[in-house]
């Protein structure tokens, strides 16, 4: 094929034919759109139902505009899991097949934050232990004497040793690509963070570095794969963190504005300021006097705070203490300042002074915050009191101040929108048929927003004779917990379909106190989240038909269960924000005073897009049938209960307990043996 003439949709066409699989229309729209937006540079939101192949419909497009163009696009995503299956499936399986229809070969490449790969400098000792203590050897609250031929004896050792090996073997010192997973606090002990890498110019070990690799290959390719939070860092932080592109594909949207969000957010806090003080004492040789007080001074200003939203700003002792810690903070690092190529490659010093750069920012933030547009909370360790559902603060210890952008718009439009033709895809991006919501969150409304087409391509599914909708109206409203008439109900349904069921919970805890209760009233196998690992729990779910499995927001968006093992998925109440969330709040008090429906356009908003993602668990392949149960009587009776079900799959309705029992009843008398 010539290379002007490289067409997607004719691409589409081929392989859909080699991989024997069907046409779908809406993939075939959604490549013609995908393909229009690039052309013409008009941003797309594409909301693509489960089963569409979307993946395929937006790769296509970007696999001709490579060869046509010699540009640079990036994928992006929210989850390890899309960007794994994207990496090691869809793109090998899809340029296999493409070999002969493509006039030059298409480079692909992986690139994550530094975090995720080992660090050869600090593996070699560049960098001092992240525990100052001997983790190799010492036993749980003890001191270290090892023997000299003795092994590792706790756990955290035993991972520590393996890590350091693997990293002797590893292609890629890419930590998803180690199995069995080491825990966050081992491979603290072989990773550094942005701030505390040496930079390519100064480790000695800059040839060998995984990250400096990755770079380099994503520097090189036609199609660069990452994830939001990169994403974020390249488009607000004025670091090139990828390579220049012309073309941004953001799959998993929904996540898009929440993961931003998170990149952006930061906490100050007693414990953090001391631990740069005694880093700075170690590694620096500084005098940390001025560090010590600032600490004191922060901790006397915020520690009467009470916890939540920081609604009228900083008192003034709070203010003074900031700007105290950013002087004393600007003090230790003009000191600190590199006058010497054996200091310049000191890992210890190089983190001390990160750890330094982190509490300037902050301190920095915060002071501005009030004219800034950035939100002031104080956050405490919960304790959980039974039956309450909601741990409370425990306000007898010290607090943590957090700081983030009360909305994250404008940092998209400038950073993202204005540069770049983006197209941004998810099952769930429109409420009914409306896009605005989603796309006002994101900067693409109001004076001087970019133009932007909405379209739903639909789903290959017929949702209303694959699926059922049950709303259990009867029950009582939910209180805080998980009610007895909710497990009451869970009991029934689960029996009708005897098993089979994936319940998605609010919390952990609700979850756990559904798993306990709920093994003492049925003869099926209840798996919970966090009693094996998550690909565990629902490998063995996938696998054994009768296993239901309990848990929370990962499995609401993670898991692909195609079949009669997922004929029933239950939620346990509509999943508004916690009313207590200080950002939320903070958020729709803003609209109101705008003069919108704060309530409407944030916490609803939140919900319809959750409650969506956890439905679209249930119908996964042409051949699936089953029943979504919302344990949560305002769905059916709340004013805002039809702008929420807008939001779901087009599945057959009922409130009717009787014919829903009956329902699921018929689906397991159905199902093999």
């Amino acid at each position: 094929m010539a290379e002007g003439k490289v067409s997607p949709l004719q691409l589409l066409d081929d392989v859909v034919e080699a991989m024997g699989g069907q046409q779908r229309s809406g993939q075939h729209e959604m490549v013609r759109q995908v393909e229009e937006a690039i052309d013409s540079g008009t941003h797309l939101l594409v909301q693509a139902g489960t089963g569409t192949g979307k993946s395929l419909a937006y790769l296509l497009p970007l696999i001709t505009h490579a060869v046509k163009s010699d540009t640079t696009s990036v994928v992006s995503t929210a989850t390890l899991a899309l960007q794994a299956q994207i990496v090691n499936r869809d793109l090998p399986r899809l340029l296999e097949t493409l070999k002969g229809s493509l006039p030059r070969p298409v480079n692909v490449a992986l690139l994550k934050g530094r975090g995720n790969y080992v660090c050869r400098h600090k593996t070699g000792g560049g960098f001092p232990d992240e525990d100052d203590s001997g983790a190799l050897f010492a036993l749980d609250g003890e001191p270290a004497t090892p023997h000299p031929s003795a092994g590792p004896s706790t756990p955290l050792g035993r991972e520590i040793v393996r890590l350091r090996e693997w990293a002797e073997e590893t292609e890629t010192g890419d930590r998803d690509e180690l199995l069995p997973g080491v825990s966050d606090r081992a491979w603290r002990q072989v990773s550094v963070s942005s701030m505390e890498c040496l930079g390519a110019q100064r480790c000695p070990v800059a040839d060998e570095c995984f990250s400096e690799r990755a770079r380099e290959k994503a520097g090189q390719a036609d199609i660069v794969i990452t994830n939001h939070a990169l994403l974020a860092i390249n488009a607000f932080e004025g670091l090139a963190v990828l390579p220049e592109h012309d073309v941004v594909v953001i799959d998993e949207a929904h996540e898009l504005h929440d993961r931003v969000t998170s990149a952006v957010s930061g906490q100050l806090s007693g414990a953090l300021i001391g631990a740069a003080a005694a880093a700075a004492r170690r590694h620096l040789g500084a005098n940390t006097d001025t560090l010590q007080a600032a600490q004191t001074a922060f901790e006397h200003a915020f520690d009467a705070q009470p916890s939540g939203l920081m609604a009228a700003g900083l008192s003034e002792q709070q203010e003074l203490a900031l700007v105290q810690l950013r002087e004393a903070c600007r003090l230790a690092l003009s000191e600190s300042s590199s006058d010497g190529s054996a200091q310049s490659v000191d890992g210890g010093r190089q983190m001390a002074r990160s750890r330094l750069l982190v509490l300037l920012e902050f301190a920095e933030r915060m002071v501005a915050a009030g004219g800034a547009g950035e939100v002031l909370w104080s956050s405490r360790p919960s304790t959980f009191t039974p039956g309450s559902g909601y741990s409370a603060a425990d306000e007898s210890s010290p607090a943590t101040i957090s700081i983030a952008p009360l909305s994250v718009a404008g940092r998209l439009r400038r950073g993202l929108f204005e540069d770049h033709t983006v197209v941004l895809t998810s099952a769930t991006l429109a409420i009914g048929s409306e896009f605005g919501p989603v796309a006002g969150s994101l900067g693409l409304t109001g004076e001087g927003a970019p133009s932007w087409t909405g379209v739903d391509v639909g789903s290959p599914f017929d949702y209303p004779r694959q699926g059922v909708l049950y709303v259990a109206k009867d029950l009582p409203k939910p209180g805080r917990g998980t009610s007895e008439e909710q497990l009451d109900e869970l009991e029934a349904l689960i029996k009708a379909s005897r098993g089979g069921a994936l319940g998605l919970f609010s919390s952990r805890r609700a979850a756990e106190e559904a798993a306990d209760a709920l093994r003492q009233r049925v003869d099926v196998e209840i798996l919970c989240q966090g009693e094996s690992s998550m690909s565990a729990l629902v490998k063995q779910f996938a696998e054994e038909p009768d296993t239901c499995l309990f848990g929370t927001m990962s499995l609401w968006q993670g898991v692909d269960v195609p079949g009669n093992a997922c004929r029933l998925v239950t939620i346990d109440r509509i999943p508004f924000p916690r009313p207590d969330d200080p950002l939320m709040t903070a958020r729709t008090r803003a609209v109101a005073k705008a003069g919108g429906n704060g309530f409407i356009s944030v916490s609803a908003t939140h919900a319809a897009v959750r409650l969506a993602q956890g439905a679209g668990r249930l119908i996964r392949a042409q051949d699936d049938k089953g029943m979504v149960a919302i344990l949560d009587s305002r769905l059916a009776t709340a004013g805002y209960g039809g702008f929420l079900r807008a939001a779901l799959p087009p599945f057959w309705p009922t409130t009717d307990r009787a014919t829903a029992l009956g329902i699921l009843s018929r689906l397991a008398a159905a199902q093999p043996a």
